[in-house]
């Protein structure tokens, strides 16, 4: 949708910051961080809170007959999808955990205090771009256009909206209600077809992680994620557990029995470094090759405001340079109480988070892509560089610079849907605030209970994007001379592999069929049974396409959400199930 198709005009005195949309978008979207804690640490990324925060919020005041209005549905949008994003941008599925893995301790008060702060930076960031990015540029921001879309498109077609609800909160309820039950009966989830069959060549790819697994969160995912994601994870699983793995054992390079528990001698050991090379180097290929986009960064005449005399809607200056001061103080006092990084690296990092903001910001509204892990990778060499072998310095500096850049530039898609919507930038940005709030309170107990339920880096939590973050900081500190047997030339093969990647994707021909790097690295790091689940997802998808492409498009969004939230949240159920010892032996 082009911002000259766009025939919504407020009407005058329309309803926009009412405590119903705050609060009702604030939990809507809380519930997906929730989600995308149990989710994000099991395949390594996060899903979207905007649409799914829209679509519920408008539908529990329509199944009442209290409708929301378009404003106050952007408004509670808003609101959700900074709560959503809370999981990613405070580092819970990254830094922290890495962190945590290293053997630190992280107080959830130092956790909460951090996610606010560093997604405070990230929104304060956000408003000084908004002007250029959005009212003079005018640049695309594909979800932002997407989402004031949905809006529209529910407002007017009000049982469209009620269908898509209803479809997402009885795939949550199937999904959650499969979830408890397997927590008292594993073979519904993962049945053990290699045992029951007796079939020598299932028992040995069962014993690589090549069984089935029927996780309705990762079957939900691999509905939203797409085709080309979903088959590289898959070529990435082959290639990595059914590949190199067994060849590294057989050749005594790997020689550990304990396949998916072994970090220190055994398979899942070793193939993690060239998936991290390929993560990597495709990361920072894609941001090189983005160097235009970088270039337009410094080259651009940026609005360093939003006061507009004759606007009382807009942001005033005060709002965001006061709280962008606060913030940074607070960010100052916060890395060196918590983690003991030299204040003159916080002041750095901080800088450094605001230009890569502007990064971020214009490659989301340009390709949607968020190049959050691109943007982490370059911050963590750069502080290994600052402070060598200091590992903790490395990971939670790189972790303000990479949190603040992610959250200013999703951020930004709320702005841009507000503006098509013609909202008022001073409320969103309170909206935004609350969701932050509500987001925080809630993710950080459910990372506490799950990360306790569970240890990280273990087959139920593989926390991938964390051991990438780990392995980055460990390689930093100590060298390759600390890897594996012959894993530093698997790794400059792989580093090569991920590197030309971005470049191929520049062939228009054979663009569609190049891998994502980032699928493909992952799928050597989570186990195969969780890749492969998503996999049937997509086959799920194919399948009801064939059968009824029209419903298959209305709705699969709605299932695959509601499928993801269903399992995120029965899961947190199920960790404090774990926690307090009831568990199927009992």
């Amino acid at each position: 949708m082009d911002e000259s198709e766009i025939k919504y005009t407020p009407a005058p005195g329309e309803a926009q910051l009412t405590w119903r949309a705050v609060i009702v978008g604030s939990l809507t979207g809380s519930i997906v961080a929730c989600t995308n804690i149990y989710v994000g640490l099991q395949i390594g990324w996060s899903f979207g809170a905007s649409i799914i925060a829209a679509v519920l919020s408008y539908s529990i005041f329509a199944t009442f007959n209290r409708h929301l209005s378009v404003l106050e549905t952007n408004i509670a949008q808003a609101a959700g999808s900074t709560a959503g994003h809370m999981a990613s941008a405070a580092g819970l599925l990254s830094a922290i955990p890495a962190m945590m893995m290293l053997g630190q301790t992280v107080p959830p008060l130092t956790v909460m205090l951090w996610a606010m702060v560093v997604s405070l930076l990230g929104i304060f960031f956000a408003v000084p771009l908004r002007r250029q990015f959005v009212e003079i540029e005018k640049l695309k921001f594909p979800t932002g256009t997407a989402t004031a879309e949905t809006i529209l498109a529910m407002v007017s077609e009000g049982s469209e909206a009620l269908a898509k609800s209803r479809a997402l909160i009885w795939s949550a309820v199937f999904a959650g209600l499969f979830t408890l039950a397997s927590h008292f009966v594993p073979e519904l989830k993962k049945p053990a077809f290699h045992e029951w069959l007796g079939i020598g060549a299932l028992a040995t790819a069962a014993m690589w992680g090549f069984s089935l697994n029927l996780g309705p969160s990762l079957l939900g995912a691999g509905m939203l994620m797409g085709s080309r994601v979903v088959w590289s994870l898959l070529a990435g699983t082959i290639v990595g557990w059914g590949i190199l793995g067994p060849f590294a054992q057989q050749q005594g390079w790997a020689p550990g029995e304990k396949i998916m528990a072994d970090f220190a001698t055994g398979p899942r050991g070793w193939i993690l470094w060239p998936g991290v090379a390929i993560l990597v180097c495709e990361s920072l290929m894609s941001l090189a090759l983005s160097w235009r986009t970088v270039l337009k960064v410094f080259t651009t005449r940026a609005s360093l405001g939003e006061t507009d005399e004759a606007d009382p809607e807009a942001i005033p200056n005060s709002w965001w340079v006061g709280g962008l001061m606060l913030a940074s103080g607070a960010m100052v006092w916060l890395a060196y109480w918590a983690f003991a990084i030299p204040w003159y690296l916080t002041l750095i990092a901080i800088p450094m988070s605001a230009v890569l903001a502007s990064v971020g910001v214009r490659s989301v509204g340009e390709t949607d892509v968020n190049p959050v892990g691109g943007l982490g990778k370059v911050t963590q060499l750069v502080f290994g560089g600052l402070a060598p072998g200091q590992m903790t310095t490395n990971l939670m500096s790189a972790a303000i610079t990479a949190g603040g850049a992610s959250q200013a530039a999703d951020m930004m898609q709320d702005l841009k849907t507000g503006h098509l919507l013609g909202a008022s930038p001073r409320k969103l940005l309170i909206a935004q605030m609350g969701g932050l709030i509500a987001g925080t309170i809630f993710v950080v107990p459910v990372f506490e209970i799950v990360t306790h339920a569970w240890e990280l880096g273990s087959k139920e939590l593989p926390a991938p994007a964390a051991l990438a973050w780990k392995a980055m900081a460990e390689v930093l500190a100590k060298g390759f001379a600390a890897l594996p047997p012959h894993a530093p030339l698997v790794m400059a093969i792989a580093a090569l592999f991920g590197a030309s990647l971005p470049c191929l994707r520049r062939i228009p021909r054979i663009k569609p069929y190049v891998p994502s790097g980032l699928a493909f690295g992952i799928g050597f790091i989570v186990p195969p049974d969780n890749s492969l689940n998503m996999f049937w997802g997509l086959v799920i998808y194919y399948i009801w396409r064939i059968i009824n492409a029209k419903s298959a498009d209305k709705l699969s969004f709605a299932v695959a959400s509601g499928f993801i939230a269903g399992e995120g949240l029965m899961g947190i159920v199920n960790a404090l199930l774990t926690i307090a010892g009831i568990t199927p032996s009992t």
